[in-house]
């Protein structure tokens, strides 16, 4: 496993698929590298490749909106995405592009440490839960796997398309921050 400089070095040279030729940014992630909380989405958009930030452009603004109404502190979590490219025109990462970038998510979960991780869309549960599994039915319960908390829940895009998923997302926020508590008291109790 690289270390974070080694690791951020890696992903800017990197061209193993055809992302690396149309990005301009690569985006690697944002907010704190030992946060007890890492969000996982699908791939950069337009405006996090102009940055080279996760989750600047509208949803990325309705997904803070979310945090700071919970009382999320931002020392609380980290950000980033299965893909470090922008795919073309925003479409879902294809297969052979996501297996070339997971290591570096794997790298990053290694350095981190999260004891949550929470997947933001499909995209990220498919790759980090279950290739079969539909965030319809899996959001919102959690799943203990490998020492780690994981919560699938709705890409917040979705809820800027869809209004009554928003209930639902806030519920499983709650629910990840209930645990974050939890988690928190344990290592003081």
């Amino acid at each position: 496993m690289l270390e974070w400089e080694e690791l951020i070095k890696e992903c800017s040279g990197c061209q193993k698929c055809s992302l690396g030729r149309t990005r301009k940014n690569i985006v690697i992630g944002r907010g704190n590298v030992n946060a007890p909380i890492l969000f996982v989405g699908e791939g950069p958009g337009e405006q996090e490749d102009n940055q080279g930030k996760p989750f600047v452009g509208p949803a990325g603004k309705l997904l803070d909106l979310l945090l700071n109404a919970l009382l999320f502190r931002e020392a609380d979590y980290y950000i980033a995405n299965i893909v470090k490219c922008r795919p073309p025109g925003n479409r879902v990462p294809l297969d052979e592009e996501a297996e070339k970038c997971l290591p570096f998510l794997r790298n990053q979960v290694y350095l981190m440490r999260p004891q949550i991780i929470v997947c933001l869309g499909s995209t990220a549960m498919k790759y980090i839960v279950d290739k079969d599994a539909k965030i319809t039915q899996i959001r919102g319960n959690w799943i203990e796997r490998k020492g780690y908390w994981i919560m699938p829940t709705f890409h917040p895009a979705a809820l800027l398309r869809d209004d009554s998923k928003k209930i639902q997302m806030w519920q499983d926020l709650k629910k990840v921050k209930q645990r974050l508590e939890e988690l928190c008291q344990n290592k003081t109790g």
